[in-house]
């Protein structure tokens, strides 16, 4: 039953790692256009669709919410601040590059996500030395991975200066000063999308208790999903109408031409990105007889969905004129991210 477990939320790592490859069929549309419609689907309705597999005939979620109308307003609200975190993502990889901005973020994510749900939620307790070490192993499989990412942007620069010529070189080097790098903007910023990223777990844990007597395990923390997606929801929202007034971009709701196409693949979008956990709540229903997976399981997600990123990384070949050192400090990073998801529960 454990391996089945950890089974589904692989699955749904994977699935979240490939919900970018639709977003590229996108046509005509601003990125905060297609950015809120995507989530219409990722964050409100599948997830409201999903909540629903928890409420027994005869019974809604208006009435589960307002039985601890506190439960789920602290669930909600987390769920705002795991917006806002998915907003500056972004900023952590202009300002640090993309391996170390992704790697400082998501390892914060993982980490804090973990330790300070059941710190927040009274359950401390719940956080073992197995549970640590677990955390402790992700974060080097993730620095890792971090370290061969600044090392194939060092491979890949030498490589493009090679094959254009010196003089070619020094335009990319000019060209690429206005990426505004750094390094302390980077530092805090990557930290703060990180906690705030790590919310979606805290917000799990607060919303814990959400839940009809009887549902099956699998379902149970499906209502609370729902609650942070809807607050994360409204984070988004909110900057992304913003940035359809400042950029003038409400047209793009109206260009009948493309809304089948961009309506499927916003959909299909959604969909994977919410399988993601989705799979953690029906993943987490069979890792019940093993407490420190269950613990643990948001810190799996997160490292299978790096480890899955960067496996469609070197199927599109982004790895593609990196060296032979390059790509084994990158399987060694990805190697310790899929043992630690299985160590804390060999160390129970």
């Amino acid at each position: 039953m454990i391996a089945l477990g950890l089974l589904i939320i692989a699955v749904g790592a994977f699935c979240q790692s490939s919900s970018y490859v639709p977003i590229n069929k996108v046509k005509s549309w601003s990125w905060e256009s297609y950015w809120i419609v995507q989530g219409i689907f990722a964050w409100l309705v599948l997830p409201l669709l999903g909540a629903q597999m928890a409420v027994p005939e005869g019974h809604s979620l208006c009435e589960l919410f307002s039985r601890d109308p506190s439960a789920a307003g602290m669930t909600f609200f987390y769920g705002v601040l795991w917006g806002i975190g998915g907003l500056t993502f972004g900023l952590s990889m202009r300002y640090l590059g993309i391996a170390l901005g992704q790697s400082l973020a998501l390892g914060t994510c993982a980490a804090l996500g973990t330790l300070l749900a059941p710190v927040f939620t009274g359950h401390a307790a719940d956080l073992t030395s197995s549970v640590i070490i677990g955390v402790v192993v992700t974060l080097v499989g993730i620095a890792i991975i971090g370290i061969a990412g600044k090392m194939r942007e060092s491979d890949q620069t030498l490589s493009a200066s090679s094959s254009k010529g010196e003089d070619t070189g020094q335009e990319a080097s000019t060209s690429g000063a206005g990426l505004e790098r750094s390094f302390t903007k980077g530092i805090i910023v990557a930290l703060l999308a990180g906690f705030m990223s790590a919310c979606f777990n805290i917000g799990l844990a607060a919303g814990q208790d959400l839940q009809f007597e009887g549902v099956a395990p699998m379902f149970a923390s499906l209502p609370a999903t729902f609650l942070v997606t809807l607050g994360g929801f409204c984070t988004n929202a909110a900057y992304c109408f913003y940035q359809n007034g400042k950029n003038k971009t409400w047209s793009d709701y109206g260009k009948t031409s493309v809304w089948m196409n961009n309506l499927f693949f916003c959909l299909l979008a959604g969909a994977l990105w919410y399988s993601q956990f989705f799979g953690l709540s029906l993943g987490k229903g069979f890792l019940t007889e093993s407490p420190v997976l269950t613990t643990f399981a948001f810190c799996i997600l997160m490292a299978l969905n790096v480890t899955f990123s960067n496996l469609w990384g070197i199927i599109l070949r982004e790895w593609k004129g990196c060296s032979k050192r390059t790509v084994t400090v990158l399987v060694i990073g990805l190697v310790v991210l899929i043992i630690s998801s299985f160590l804390p529960g060999l160390l129970e």
